[in-house]
């Protein structure tokens, strides 16, 4: 799918999103992108400067014409494979000793030759946006990107790309990790960076780093199908996904663009977006407002807007921004044709800054697309806070007349989409797309970074997480090798009250399938974070946790890897005293009190409680609970989390009770 990696103004629940280009350039690239393109000799998976597995075969695959015999040789290693019916060919061949570089060649009616190929381990970094952040992004990441100087690391950005059906091919290529490499286009996560150099300082091994992630996006777009339908929680949006498939056309891997192209007039022909389209009848309308005027002030609809603009010649240098305010519940947004932004209605307020050569002297043509909910929704703004901002800081209101005209009335029985979001959120798209296509490479493991956008529904988290794995396991066919997860970091506003919490949730069904599934782990991060972003710029620190937990569970480095781990509860007169492993040099207090601790009793209502070290232990307890039954730990989204062990790692958030939760129940998104 075409798009844009966009930071928003507003850091709420996914405030970077992979957002779509004016529609109709969407729709055609991926119309384009369906066309079926040559399957190359060899998968892009395999190239120069790559990293191949040590210590096990590794499928190398690749088309040519059926029943051709292709020959593949590495350091005096050969293997060959005959080409199937449907042209594919695959072979698995054992690596040369650890290091390199080796020459890799691939005979059939081909002949490639791969340069500069090395032999280490091949870890792939799954997720969303935090796992996307790029190195550049983070604190210090000026100086971080000047020192990736590591010849030994190697990684491959796999494209984003939704697929309603298994794709064959990923697009992308290896590098050797460099200054210029590092920072490269939208630039290499930063957390599979930093956990990557920390294991190939202690290995001293080759490291491949396979980037396998897209912002925003739910778990369960990372699963396969059948794993989905067998947990029964999205059937329907599975069987949406079956209906365009069959349908065939764009692959968005979400609901609001196939539905804009089924009933948004406004795309069908010229576009309303087009600078010379005739808008004579178009209706007079004030902005904000303007859908009183269409006759829709109350009810769902899809309603376009246009303004003329007159900019001076010459335009100021320095880049254009548009302000316009707070949008419920959707927007796109296109000037002279070309696109400026789009948003749903978590990213308020909406503030678009506009790419070089978009703006043009004289006449130009702003255009908006609202979609509507709520009668007192659309514009939402003050008319002063609409504006144009040029790059000398001079502005053009744009509050007062447009011109308007509805292109969908969206009110009952009129269908409306499964979800709203303009990136990657159906069931299976990314799996089909971003998975399928690199599997069987050879790997050591997985590290995952997810979970933001599955917070409202943690519950059912317990159940998707744990199955994601099992796919990926069984779509590599290498066994259960290892998984490792991050633990999500502080988010939000400290809430005053002790009780339930979404993020808490989301965090315990991390740590609960860390400890169920084979071969996996925790990296807790607890202690990091940003209130105000939900992209925390401290990754060194998740990196390398993470790079202790592989170190550790994998490798088999005696290391402290895991913070204290609470294991049981006793209940004493008046007080709960907790038990914990991983209590390395002893629990120690981080910062100036121990915290924070929560009690209840046998009304389930929570107090804030006082705590103690008492060796390896906590002694809890509460004036106001004097017969304690339950307590939590670090129990909302950004607690006071002060509990350490003395080499430095902090407590997972824990509780002792199995009360029902904030999100017992939800199952959808």
């Amino acid at each position: 799918m075409t798009g844009y990696w966009m930071v928003l103004p507003n850091l709420g629940l996914i405030a970077i999103i992979a957002v779509s280009v004016l529609i109709e350039n969407t729709r055609a690239s991926a119309a384009t992108e369906s066309i079926a393109a040559p399957l190359p000799f060899v998968s892009p998976m395999f190239g120069d400067n790559m990293v191949l597995q040590r210590g096990k075969a590794n499928a190398i695959w690749g088309w040519a014409k059926p029943g051709e015999t292709v020959r593949v040789e590495i350091a005096g290693q050969v293997a060959s494979a005959v080409a199937g019916n449907d042209g594919r060919w695959q072979t698995e061949i054992q690596p040369p000793a650890a290091g390199g570089p080796y020459t890799a060649k691939i005979d059939g009616s081909q002949s490639v030759e791969l340069q500069n190929v090395l032999v280490g381990d091949v870890w792939l970094c799954g997720g969303q946006s935090n796992m996307e952040l790029a190195v550049g992004m983070t604190r210090h990441g000026e100086d971080e990107i000047k020192a990736a100087d590591h010849p030994n690391i190697r990684f491959f950005i796999v494209k984003q790309h939704s697929a309603y059906s298994p794709a064959k091919t990923p697009e992308g290529k290896w590098e050797v990790c460099s200054p210029k490499t590092v920072a490269a286009g939208g630039g290499f996560s930063a957390v599979a960076y930093f956990f990557g150099r920390r294991l190939q300082n202690e290995l001293h091994v080759p490291i491949g780093l396979v980037q396998d992630c897209v912002g925003g996006t739910p778990a369960e777009t990372w699963m396969n199908p059948a794993s989905l339908h067998k947990i029964k929680d999205f059937d329907t949006q599975l069987a949406e996904v079956d209906r365009l498939r069959a349908r065939g056309g764009p692959e968005y891997g979400n609901y609001i663009m196939h539905w804009y192209d089924e009933y948004d007039v406004g795309l069908k022909g010229k576009t309303w977006a087009a600078t010379d389209l005739d808008d004579s009848g178009w209706k007079k309308v004030q902005i904000p407002g303007g859908f009183q005027e269409l006759g829709v002030a109350d009810v769902p609809s899809v309603c376009w807007f246009r303004k003329e603009i007159m900019l001076p010649d010459p335009l100021s240098a320095g880049k254009a921004t548009i302000f316009l305010g707070s949008i419920e519940k959707m927007d796109t947004t296109t000037i002279n044709g070309q696109w400026v932004g789009a948003s749903s209605w978590v990213e308020n307020p909406r503030v678009y800054v506009i790419n070089k050569g978009v703006l043009k002297p004289g006449r130009n043509v702003l255009t908006i697309r609202v979609f509507k909910m709520k009668a007192d929704g659309g514009f939402l703004a003050k008319p002063g806070t609409l504006r144009l901002v040029l790059g000398d800081k001079s502005e053009i209101p744009l509050a007062g007349e447009w011109k308007g005209a509805v292109s969908v009335d969206a009110r009952p029985p009129h269908p409306m989409p499964l979800g709203f979001e303009n990136y990657p959120t159906m069931p299976s798209v990314l799996f089909e797309g971003m998975i399928e296509p690199v599997a069987p490479l050879g790997i050591t493991g997985a590290i995952w970074y997810q979970g933001e956008a599955n917070a409202d529904r943690a519950y059912q988290y317990r159940s998707l997480l744990p199955a994601m794995i099992g796919d990926w396991r069984d779509a590599f066919g290498q066994g259960d090798f290892s998984f490792y997860i991050v633990s999500l970091p502080a988010f939000m506003h400290r809430r005053n009250n002790p009780g339930d919490d979404a993020w808490a949730e989301l965090r315990e069904a991390q740590a609960m399938t860390a400890r169920s599934v084979a071969n996996s782990g925790l990296a807790v991060t607890i202690d990091t974070g940003n209130p105000d972003s939900i992209h925390p710029r401290d990754k060194i620190e998740v990196g390398e946790r993470l790079a202790r937990v592989a170190l550790a569970q994998h490798y088999g480095e005696k290391i402290p890897y895991s913070g204290p781990t609470f294991t049981h509860a006793e209940n004493l007169p008046g007080v709960i005293k907790l038990h914990f492993d991983h209590v390395d040099g002893g629990l120690v207090v981080k910062g100036e009190e121990l915290g924070e601790f929560s009690i209840a009793g046998e009304d389930r209502k929570w107090y804030w409680a006082d705590a103690r070290i008492e060796g390896d232990a906590v002694i809890v307890s509460s004036v106001k609970v004097p017969q304690p039954k339950a307590v939590r730990y670090a129990w909302q989204s950004n607690p006071l989390a002060t509990l350490f062990n003395g080499a430095g790692l902090p407590a997972g958030p824990f509780r002792t009770d199995d009360w029902a939760g904030l999100t017992v129940g939800r199952k959808t998104p």
